[in-house]
């Protein structure tokens, strides 16, 4: 047999299994494994949500999260939340708390008092961590529910920025303007929220975020995804028409987007806010896209329920919100959610191993 035949039916051996991976539909429930109890990270002073981690180039993870007073309540994290970061020398940790990395600053900016929603990523020599930004007028006498006067003027100015750094500690430089601000008439008229990112195999940046459509206020109208696309990570990014995670008949069917590029599809874990998706309820939802722009339910698209199944037994909680993954070497391997048992807010890093 001649070298160019024997490179030829290599090349045929490798697009066929190539084809056969690409094929495969993730079940990400089946990579859902114990969970340690070193995986729960809390603060006694601090309500903890949110969770997104990267890996530094010393070898520590570094897990990016949310907090506010635990003293102000479950929902101060509209008026009172700021981003911050904990270090780890293991990806389900236990992680300790380092330091605030976006707290509040000058009134002239849009994101002077919470910022919120953190997500983390390095591209190139850079880290990006995206997030939410809000400002508003009144001062809070705690604890704080949706009926504070004010509470509604912070939800409802809230944008969507970036900040870049050299390393998971800083310095960080924020956007002085919002990377995703509100359109006009657009079904992000309200607000713009809940940032996810991915690189696209061109080197673009992609990003599908959530955004609130003009209506009966203080609420506003309908709740609905779309998507954006850069050059850089740093933007500009340029929104396009593209409407995702809807489904007919409801105002609010999917939020806190979390989207990754496997296996030659797009693929998202977006939270099912009642069911809409898997039929079970509150849930952790799986779509998968061939372009990252038309997105639907994914064959195995259940992922989970408002359970936990920690090495010493399952266990049903409020919420269980905010996926993020960590992926290694373009493997998932933690799966971090925000949760709230009724008592207290929490991270929790979910060992996975994918089959």
């Amino acid at each position: 047999m001649s070298h160019k035949i024997k490179l030829l039916k290599l090349a045929l051996l490798l697009f066929v299994f190539q084809t056969t991976i690409s094929a495969q539909d993730l079940d990400v429930a089946k990579w859902i494994q114990p969970v340690p109890e070193s995986a729960k990270f809390s603060l006694p002073d601090y309500m903890v949500w949110c969770g997104s981690m990267v890996k530094g180039d010393n070898n520590k993870y570094y897990l990016f999260y949310s907090r506010w007073p635990r003293s102000s309540g479950h929902y101060a994290w509209v008026t009172e939340s700021e981003v911050a970061v904990a270090v780890s020398d293991n990806p389900t940790g236990p992680y300790k708390h380092v330091k605030v990395v976006l707290p509040k600053r000058d009134k002239k900016f849009w994101d002077a008092d919470v910022t919120h929603n953190p997500t983390i990523y390095k591209f190139g020599k850079k880290y990006y961590l995206y997030y939410m930004g809000t400002k508003g007028t009144e001062t809070f006498k705690t604890p704080v529910s949706m009926s504070t006067p004010g509470w509604w003027e912070y939800r409802n100015n809230q944008r969507i920025g970036v900040a870049v750094a050299s390393s998971p500690l800083g310095p960080w430089k924020r956007s002085e303007k919002p990377l995703i601000d509100t359109t006009t008439n657009g079904f992000d008229h309200l607000v713009t929220n809940n940032p996810a990112v991915t690189q696209r195999p061109d080197g673009k940046i992609l990003m599908i975020y959530k955004g609130v459509s003009s209506g009966k206020m203080p609420f506003g109208g309908k709740v609905m995804h779309g998507a954006a696309l850069a050059d850089k990570p740093e933007g500009p990014f340029v929104k396009l028409p593209n409407r995702v995670f809807v489904k007919v008949g409801e105002q609010f069917a999917a939020e806190d987007p979390y989207i990754w590029y496997q296996n030659g599809k797009y693929w998202a874990i977006v939270k099912d806010m009642s069911g809409a998706f898997t039929n079970a309820g509150t849930s952790l939802a799986l779509f998968e896209s061939a372009d990252g722009l038309d997105w639907k339910p994914a064959k195995n698209v259940l992922i989970c329920t408002t359970q936990i199944p920690w090495i010493t037994g399952t266990k049903k909680v409020t919420k269980l919100e905010r996926p993020q993954l960590w992926i290694d070497k373009g493997i998932p391997k933690v799966l971090f959610c925000a949760v709230y048992d009724g008592q207290d807010n929490y991270n929790v890093a979910i060992p996975l191993k994918v089959k």
